[in-house]
């Protein structure tokens, strides 16, 4: 049977891109490896390499068409042996439709793509949403941008800004549908210049309103970190408590999917380190909502650090008229005895696999997560790792002078006489991020390195 080549994907969020060339002609001979055509978004890109060995039977999709979904064939290639005949046995693409027109965010929820939900351990309630509460799921996109909708409602200074926020319904469509709703005044699409467009809401900040700043990723923010710390962060202190700078800035902060090293990088330790910041890096979506809210109505400045792969994971979300979380508070997601694994962000993914796999060897873990970098739920970190004895700490960034290791040092300094046996660390390896798939994969940390961390401080 003809195989199927399918639309791929640049990263775990794209929903669609052109496919701007062909390079191969339907008759002509193909090997594994042969780059028979060139896809692009907005952002990058890709050649099309073929996995497979024959001849290019027939061209689906033709060269030049804008929005085509991932995963739809665009063409097909004939083993040998087979002619034309056999195109027929081929499942016939998807139709291509128009892309569809921005939502409000009522609608956007039907629109939005639902990803496989992040990994789901035993759960302890969480204290912030009141028992019986109506839950309902949402991808992470669809809770940040309610986040901002109600914040938005709720009080006219609160104001969105940044590359492609506005018409193009934000780069990983997290604003989608706000422009609709509150117009061209209130969710703004900047010029590419990061140092820019930051200086001009800590600016705007300074004069009482409340911008969200996104950074279409937290590596671009290097351009703008003068305008956040130096600007933002320490205003507050050098004006003896007379001037403020209630802003938020958001966006993807760490490793994606084959975007390499300019745009892989995890800043939790950096900005974690700067007194005057607030810095919150969520994993389930109801602390997505929860937070973000929480920080567009501080009256400091917050580092909201997302993650792209996040994006399209689902979780419940309380159905509460006003559901906020307090910045600095850890919470407990699953309880246990044995030995307690510390994470955030995405390291949560490694955590509650890992939890589940020792779980398996009579090793029962506790999982916190940290959900607030700055400040640290010390206290939570501290009680847990006085029952149980033992810790790992798991984070995507790289070890020195990491998050991890400041998990490690208030360990040591308050719950020293606690310990059986010395703090582990898992994280990102000490590289650059490499491109390729298999290399980027082996920069990470996975599920594996957390379990033989957590049974070696077992002596297990």
């Amino acid at each position: 049977m003809p195989i199927q080549v399918l639309m791929p994907a640049l990263s775990p969020t794209m929903e669609k891109g052109n496919l701007a060339k062909w390079l191969k002609k339907e008759g002509e001979t193909i090997k594994s490896g042969d780059v028979i055509a060139e896809i692009e978004t907005d952002k990058a890109t890709m050649e099309v390499e073929a996995t497979d060995e024959g001849t290019l039977g027939k061209i689906l999709i033709p060269e030049g068409t804008a929005d085509v979904a991932v995963n739809t064939p665009i063409a097909t290639i004939l083993a040998d042996g087979e002619s034309a005949a056999d195109l027929a046995k081929a499942p016939a693409p998807a139709k291509q439709e128009k892309a569809a027109e921005s939502a409000a965010p009522a609608a956007a929820k039907a629109e939005a793509p639902k990803a496989a939900p992040a990994p789901q351990a035993v759960a302890e309630p969480d204290p912030e949403v009141p028992a019986g509460t109506e839950m309902i799921t949402q991808t992470i996109r669809e809770a940040l941008r309610d986040a901002m909708a109600e914040e938005m409602r709720r009080d006219p200074d609160v104001f969105v800004m940044g590359e492609e926020v506005a018409e193009y319904q934000g780069a990983y469509k997290v604003t989608q549908g706000l422009l609709q709703e509150f117009g061209a005044r209130r969710v703004i699409d900047t010029p590419i210049t990061e140092h820019g467009f930051a200086g001009v809401g800590v600016g705007a900040a300074m004069t009482g309103l409340k911008p969200v700043v996104e950074f279409m990723t937290f590596n671009f923010a290097m351009q703008a970190i003068d305008q956040i710390i130096n600007s933002a962060a320490k205003t507050l202190y050098m004006s003896g408590g007379q001037m403020g700078c209630s802003i938020v800035f958001r966006g993807p902060n760490g490793a994606a999917a084959r975007v390499a090293a300019q745009h892989s990088q995890d800043y939790s330790a950096w900005y974690s380190n700067v007194p005057g910041l607030k810095v919150v890096a969520p994993f389930s979506a109801a602390d997505y909502k929860g937070l973000l809210k929480a920080a567009i109505r501080d009256p400091n400045p917050v580092i909201f650090l997302e993650n792209e792969v996040l994006y399209g994971h689902t979780g419940e979300v309380p159905k509460l008229d006003d559901f906020v979380i307090p910045i600095g508070k850890a919470r407990i997601v699953r309880s246990g005895s044995h030995v307690s694994i510390i994470s955030w962000s995405n390291g949560m993914t490694y955590a509650l696999k890992a939890a589940d796999e020792l779980a398996k060897d009579g090793i029962e873990a506790e999982v916190i997560d940290l959900r607030t970098l700055r400040p640290m739920d010390t206290e939570t970190i501290i009680n847990s790792v006085k029952k149980t004895g033992r810790a790992v700490t798991v984070e995507e960034g790289w070890a020195q002078s990491g998050v991890g290791a400041e998990i490690a040092a208030r360990i040591m300094e308050n719950a020293f006489d606690y310990l059986d046996a010395p703090v582990a660390r898992v994280a990102g390896k000490d590289v650059p991020m490499p491109y390729a798939a298999n290399l980027e994969k082996l920069a990470l940390p996975s599920a594996a390195e957390v379990v033989e961390a957590a049974k070696a401080v077992c002596y297990r």
